[in-house]
């Protein structure tokens, strides 16, 4: 009895630590004119875990950045944030005129229809980073998720 328990704990001591489950819904890029080199992606993000999104990065873009959009005083400002947090089982939305990855350096037009590749980094409570690969469908000028016309926050 004491071997065979003895054993189990030994095995629970060689599990790798479990990194984050983060589900993506609803991820999408806004379309660039041919020679626009900056778009914005938006989507939902509901980890499992608390954990953080700490960066992202594409094939199409020289950079992408976590950004948010916030008022101060009567100016709306972007400004880069070096992490956002996804607290346990609560959906964190990216969306226009808040949170969202600021596409940079475009390496061509996103065109409305296209699948647009993006990785996301995140990170666990205990610091394991893990990358998850998806794809954002690039929704055409003046789409809005909410099926409403124009608004939101165009880069």
């Amino acid at each position: 009895m004491q071997k065979t328990l003895f054993a189990a704990l030994a095995a629970a001591w060689l599990v790798p630590a479990a990194f984050a489950e983060v589900k993506v819904d609803n991820a999408w890029v806004r379309a660039t004119v041919p020679s626009q080199k900056v778009s914005g992606a938006y989507l939902r993000l509901t980890s499992d875990t608390p954990a953080r999104l700490i960066g992202a990065r594409s094939s199409r873009a020289g950079s992408v950045e976590i950004h948010a959009m916030k008022m101060h005083g009567d100016v709306m400002q972007m400004t880069p944030v070096s992490a956002l947090e996804l607290p346990a089982g609560k959906p964190v939305a990216l969306q226009p005129g808040g949170y969202h990855l600021m596409i940079m350096d475009l390496k061509g037009a996103a065109k409305a229809g296209d699948n647009f590749p993006l990785t996301l980094i995140i990170e666990s409570a205990d610091g394991k980073r893990s990358e998850q690969e998806i794809k954002a469908k690039v929704q055409p000028l003046g789409y809005t998720p909410d099926g409403g016309a124009g608004g939101g926050h165009a880069h």
